[in-house]
Parts: structure tokens; sequence; C-alpha cells
């Protein structure tokens, strides 16, 4: 038994040496130390050795079978890089110059969010950031989102484990949980408790729903929202400045139009409509690009202003969803696959 051993050591050692697939591998592997494997042959004679010599010879296949893993361990070990490699292709030299040497240009999302953020500049607005993980307070609470309403609900709603601690973000009710941000109002909330009106304010960024991704909807994506506070503030304002809005961005032939509709944060609510026909792509007399409204008074009273004094509207609209209409992009998954055949063409 023992020069079968080493003879069946010396066969494996160059058998295995030669392995450059995984099924030449597993087939190997079932050769040598499977139920039917040669080792496991020799392993089943040890009833047959004589009493005294078994110690010496389990020790032999012990030794012999540590060996032979070993080298189906290395030979593992060639096959997963060979495998690595044929997928990641040939070797680069990363210290080597770019052939590619075209100037950078700003993604599709950036160039609008940055001229949107432009126009309004131009009539007062200034831009106003808020952080990404909030509580249910700014996110809810402060905009009048009653406790029962859908968009709470963790079907809805990315909730944080109980666990999570953000020391940074201190919360203002207790048992309040964190949340990815559903909407940038949270930074109208914030900003208006910083300070006192006049505000006016646009505060582009990332938000996060529980929404299936398709052409249409994405579980991350942009919005932009403008808050104004002051005195005498009517609808009339507010629907003077979407028109300039629209008009400057998408061109002078551009309409919008109200509906009326129902967001705990404003009252009266509006969903705004958008008439582009002149645009790529668009097929629709009308299309829904945002929600607006005033603003509630039970959300002044909230953060401390007097509603007989102050009154304000705000609006909220996808930043997605403007640059589709703008672009004529029929496909919201494309501005995130990093596809620089796409992004090239906003050069």
């Amino acid at each position: 038994m023992e020069q079968q051993l080493t003879v069946l050591q010396q066969k494996a050692q160059a058998e295995l040496g030669a392995i450059r697939t995984r099924p030449e591998l597993e087939a190997a592997k079932a050769r040598y130390v499977g139920p039917n494997g040669e080792l496991t042959a020799l392993m089943k004679q040890m009833g047959a050795v004589p009493k005294e010599q078994r110690p010496a010879m389990g020790k032999l296949i012990n030794e012999s079978k540590v060996r032979i893993v070993a080298e189906l361990d290395l030979a593992l070990a060639r096959v997963a890089e060979a495998e690595i490699a044929a997928q990641v292709g040939p070797s680069i030299d990363v210290t080597l110059p770019s052939p590619d040497r075209g100037p950078g240009t700003l993604h599709p999302l950036t160039q609008v969010r940055e001229e949107m953020c432009r126009i309004l500049r131009k009539v007062g607005f200034a831009v106003a950031d808020g952080p990404e993980v909030e509580t249910e307070y700014y996110c809810f609470d402060a905009l009048n989102t009653p406790a029962d309403h859908p968009a709470r609900d963790a079907q809805d709603t990315f909730y944080l484990p109980a666990t999570a601690d953000f020391g940074n973000i201190s919360k203002r009710t207790p048992g309040e949980r964190y949340l990815l941000r559903t909407h940038t109002s949270s930074v109208q909330i914030r900003t208006m408790l910083k300070g006192s009106p006049p505000i006016r304010i646009v505060s582009p960024g990332r938000v996060y729903r529980r929404d299936t991704t398709d052409a249409t909807h994405s579980a991350n994506f942009h919005q932009l929202e403008c808050l104004y506070v002051d005195r005498n503030v009517t609808v009339r304002d507010l629907k003077a400045l979407l028109d300039y809005i629209f008009t400057s961005l998408l061109g002078k032939d551009t309409k919008t139009r109200f509906r009326p509709h129902y967001f705990g944060y404003t009252e009266p609510s509006f969903e705004v409509d958008l008439s582009a026909r002149h645009l790529p792509k668009v097929n629709k007399e009308w299309i829904e690009i945002g929600g607006c409204g005033m603003v509630d008074p039970v959300v002044f009273d909230g953060v401390g202003y007097d509603s007989k004094v102050w009154t304000g509207y705000a609006f909220g609209m996808g930043l997605e969803r403007l640059a589709m209409l703008l672009y004529g992009i029929d496909d919201i998954r494309t501005f995130y696959q990093n596809d620089l055949r796409f992004l090239k063409q906003f050069a």
C-alpha cells in the first residue's frame, strides 16, 4: 500500500499541475478524493492491514491526502486566476496617457440643475442644502403629513435601523426614526427654523423612495424645490414664477396650467402641467411636471412664523423629468449607467 500511495501522489502531482479549467478540476477531484476516488479506495483497505501496521499506514494515508488536497487547492487557485484574467482582459498600464483626450463635460442632470439654479438666482432665490439622512420630524411631521399617510409607510420610505446613530442630525421628538429623505422639502423646514422671513430659497438634491426601477421610475432620483415667504404672497405670484422658469428653460412656446390637488404641506395645492410640443419626443398636449401650492398656515405656526402676517408658496419637481423633456430622453435609467456614448452627447 505504501508503494501505491507514492505512485498515487506522483500521478496526482503531474495531472493536477496541468489542469487549467474548472470542469477538469472537478473531474480530477472526484477521481482522487471523491466517494469513489482512488485515495478513498486505498483508505477503505485499512481494514485488511495488520493491526500493528495500522498507525504507520494511517499516518501515510493522511500525509498523502494532505499533499493531494494541497495540489487541488493550487489547481483551484490557478483556475480562478485564469477565469478572472479572462473576464478582465489584458493588463493595462494605468500610468500611460489616456488615448481619449476629449474635453470633459458635466452630467446632463448637473447641467439641468445648474441652469435651474441660474434662472432662479436671477429673481432673487438663494441655493440651500440639507442632509440626505433625515428624521421623521423634518421629513413628515413639520410638513403637516398625517401619521397614517401612505408616504410614511415602510413600503414607500427607506427607514434606517433603530440602532443607527447620526449625532450630527438631532432628533426633535422622542422615538422618531431616521430615514433617507423622500423630498427636499426638509431643507425648507430647516431654513425656516434658522431664520425669519422674508425667505427665498431653491433646494436641489438627491432623494430616495421605494420605487421599482423602470423607464420612468427610480428608487434614487433628484428633486428641485423652491420656497418663497413674504408678506402678501399670492397664487398669482406662484404661477408667474413657474411661467418664467419654464419659458426660460424650455423656450417661449412653453405653457403651464394648474390642476387642484392635495398636499399636506400646502393649501390650496395644485399639480403643475406643462405644454411643450416644440420639444423632441413630446407627443402629449400636457405633461405633469410637479406639485405646488400656498404654504399651509399650520406649517408656519410649527416653525414659529405668524401665519397672519406671512404667506408663501412652495413647489417642487424632478430634475430627471425635466432633463428627459429637454433632451428627448425616454428612459430614466440611462442617467445612471455611466455610458460614455450617452454622456458625450452633452459636451
